[in-house]
């Protein structure tokens, strides 16, 4: 099916959305990404649960290289952990690449809720926080970043998202890491859990039936191009206005996408009809 040009225009205009809340916030974009490919996809008569599951796939391999366009924007700026960033990261690949094989036995509309579910959780615990103590160390300790590495990757794997969103209200929370700092970790991390989920949805799609034109199993290259050539570019302008901002403010304004990602994806907003 040939992609009409309303179609095109929206992905190009979603990967400049995409790639500065990925530079500003330090997450992969996945709440903008999945629901406006899901949409292009079934508009264009492909089966649904084929659609969320290409969605997914095509969103890791976009965050992949936005991610790394943001992690060179915040190294540059001092403000990513590369032990924790590298030690997570490694693990998370592995954790995604076993989540990409689960996602394809459940079904997509449980996908979708689970997602929303765990934003939901994570923007509450994180806004009811207490602020972390000025004397406390971020944690540096290998062990502790391997544990946290994998269930993270594996949960990147399943729902189609780098991880960040997750990765962020822990880092904070639990390993001590500035605002600042957890963003930019955050970043170099996703692009490892990125990598692995990208090539479990590759994998796990070849010889699918029903797939769209110009895709490398659940991995669309048309889309992909479309998201990544605007996304690329717009991250490096996120990570400028991210370190602009009081880390105060980008908390508020991380939480703030959490919620609406959560709701989102959980259907809520779909449920009580608003178009939004």
């Amino acid at each position: 099916m040939e992609m009409e040009l309303i179609y095109i225009l929206a992905l190009l205009f979603t990967g400049i959305i995409v790639g500065f809340a990925g530079g500003l916030l330090g997450v992969g974009g996945c709440f903008i990404m999945i629901p406006v490919q899901y949409w292009v996809l079934t508009s264009m008569g492909y089966d649904p649960q084929i659609s969320i599951l290409v969605a997914f796939g095509t969103n890791l391999a976009v965050v992949l290289p936005t991610a790394v366009s943001g992690a060179y924007g915040h190294n540059k700026k001092g403000a990513v952990m590369w032990n924790a960033a590298v030690t997570m990261g490694i693990a998370g690949f592995f954790g995604a690449i076993v989540g990409g094989y689960i996602a394809t036995l459940i079904p997509g509309d449980y996908l979708k809720v689970i997602f929303g579910v765990v934003i939901l959780l994570s923007a509450v615990r994180m806004l009811t926080a207490k602020p972390p103590k000025l004397d406390k160390s971020p944690v540096d300790n290998t062990l502790t970043f391997l544990l946290w590495g994998i269930p993270v990757g594996l949960l990147s794997g399943i729902i189609g998202i780098g991880g960040g969103v997750v990765l962020i209200p822990v880092m904070v929370l639990a390993l001590h890491f500035k605002m600042h700092s957890a963003v930019g970790t955050s970043t170099a991390l996703m692009a490892f859990t990125a990598l692995g989920g990208t090539i479990a949805y590759i994998i796990n799609g070849f010889g699918v039936i029903g797939l769209p034109e110009y895709s490398l199993g659940y991995v669309n290259i048309l889309q992909w191009a479309l998201l990544a050539v605007t996304s690329v570019i717009m991250a490096q302008v996120g990570v400028r206005v991210a370190h602009k901002l009081p880390a105060k403010q980008l908390k508020y304004v991380f939480i703030a996408v959490m919620i609406y990602m959560g709701l989102k994806m959980a259907g809520v907003f779909t449920f009580l009809g608003l178009p939004i």
